[in-house]
């Protein structure tokens, strides 16, 4: 059966999304010279999740989002906007 074109589309942009979010999210732990692992830590969150986000395997919670960009003091924006 073949997906309405909608569909497909929401799914592009989605996996476009995951995919500047995880170039970003590693872009900016690398400015502060930090590991996933310190990154997680100062975000309260699990290192694995850092891992999976930045490999685009993830899509995280506004939750999980909002406690990254605090950790790395930064809008939400500057994690999703390409």
């Amino acid at each position: 059966m073949r997906k309405a074109p909608t569909e497909r589309r929401l799914r592009l942009a989605t996996r476009e999304t995951a995919r500047v979010l995880a170039e970003h999210l590693a872009e900016l732990r690398a400015t502060h010279d930090w590991s996933q692992d310190d990154l997680a830590r100062r975000a309260g969150v699990d290192r694995k999740t850092v891992n999976r986000i930045e490999k685009g395997h993830f899509s995280p919670s506004l939750d999980t989002l909002v406690r990254l960009s605090i950790a790395l003091d930064c809008a939400l924006t500057d994690l999703l906007d390409d």
